[in-house]
């Protein structure tokens, strides 16, 4: 733990939005560092995660929607990831215009050892938290998250604000 810790003297609200921001920015930054061996990022783990669960592969639209992420920010992790040979872009038998995102045999047999990286992370960072404890945060965060999609979808939040002051 720190020994910095200002925000143990905010309201609780406040201290639980901080606390959010820091915990997934340490949790990213730690997965990058686990996942950099083998060639990946925790952005570019995310994207083959997703495709993984679609075998026929993903309009790159669709894929963008999927991770969060906008389009252009989408079209520079495939760029890579294509150069590095784990995914190939293919036209959409249905949709001429449109590319469809599909993993290669490569990447398929990666994802394994990767899924076990991310598990071995999961595992240290969550230990020593019984099961009741992480439903409770489970229930918490889902409930933050479901009001946060719902302002978003109601144009309540400005997604594009780039604000990086916890709300």
């Amino acid at each position: 733990m720190s020994d910095r810790q200002p925000e143990a003297t905010f309201p609780p609200q406040q201290r639980f939005s901080v606390l959010l921001h820091q915990t997934a920015a340490l949790w990213r930054t730690a997965l990058d560092r686990r996942l950099r061996p083998l060639g990946f990022s925790q952005a570019s783990w995310r994207a083959l995660i997703a495709l993984r669960r679609q075998p026929e592969g993903c309009n790159q639209a669709v894929l963008a929607e999927r991770l969060g992420i906008e389009a252009p920010t989408l079209v520079r992790l495939l760029d890579r990831m294509e150069k590095q040979g784990w995914l190939q872009r293919q036209s959409d038998p249905r949709d001429r215009r449109s590319k469809r995102v599909v993993l290669t045999a490569a990447s398929l047999e990666l994802a394994e050892s990767m899924e076990a990286t991310v598990e071995e992370l999961r595992a240290e960072l969550l230990a020593g938290l019984d099961p009741a404890q992480l439903e409770a945060m489970i229930d918490i965060l889902e409930t933050v998250r479901e009001r946060a999609e719902g302002l978003l979808a109601k144009g309540a939040v400005d997604p594009e604000s780039g604000s990086d002051i916890p709300l």
